[in-house]
């Protein structure tokens, strides 16, 4: 059995993620910074049939998501899928005339910093894997591709873990590894036809399944 590492998972895309792809056979490692809510996750998927494990990480600390990647390739098994999903914090997102240097260290440490110390964690297992077998997913919001006013840390965070995933697209497709950024814009709704929390983890599923696309977005707005 294979593993997929959900960093920022959570009740809604991370929950239905989980339940995806456990359904196809692969156990779940769940990462975010609160080691009660990960646990009570992972209870209510286990009830559900699907193998879960919770692990705390803050993705702020590129040590402690790469401990934490560790334990969970040693606990449930090579990571063949690692999706990078955490949600932005909302003081990242101030107007683009009220953003100070200082304002820019925390989105650029979870969206640029976070991702680079999660790929080289799990990079190396993949290729132990085989060729076409791992699969590195990037979750964004539509500022990643069209910058917003007043969301400027993450307009600006957002491009460039868009260019990070673009480049690893590149090179480690060579490899055989797979690297796909799925873009949602606005909010997840639960029971919306595009954009509930099942619907994406569809999507997403089929970036895995497929290998051949980079970039796909759900609604503009």
């Amino acid at each position: 059995m294979t593993t997929i590492a959900i960093i920022g998972a959570g009740k809604g895309l991370g929950a239905a993620v989980a339940r995806r792809f456990g359904k196809e056979g692969f156990a779940v490692a769940l990462l975010s910074r609160h080691q009660g809510r990960l646990d009570a996750l992972a209870a209510d998927l286990e009830a559900d049939g699907v193998q879960a494990r919770g692990f705390a990480a803050d993705v702020r600390d590129p040590d402690s998501l790469a401990r934490a990647l560790e334990r969970a390739t040693q606990e449930l098994g090579p990571i063949e899928v690692l999706q990078y999903s955490p949600l932005p914090q909302k003081d990242f997102m101030r107007p683009v005339l009220e953003t100070t240097p200082a304002d820019l260290v925390g989105p650029v440490e979870f969206s640029i910093y976070g991702p680079v110390a999660a790929v080289h964690a799990v990079v190396p297992g993949m290729r132990f894997l085989g060729e076409n077998r791992g699969t590195i997913l990037f979750v964004n919001g539509g500022s990643a591709v069209t910058p917003g006013r007043n969301v400027t840390g993450t307009s600006i965070a957002f491009a460039g873990q868009a260019a990070y995933a673009e480049l690893l697209h590149e090179v480690l497709g060579e490899e055989g590894i797979a690297v796909s950024q799925l873009i949602i814009g606005g909010q997840i709704i639960e029971g919306d036809d595009e954009k509930d929390p099942a619907v994406l983890a569809d999507h997403l599923w089929e970036l895995h399944e497929k290998r051949t696309e980079f970039r796909r977005q759900i609604s503009a707005d």
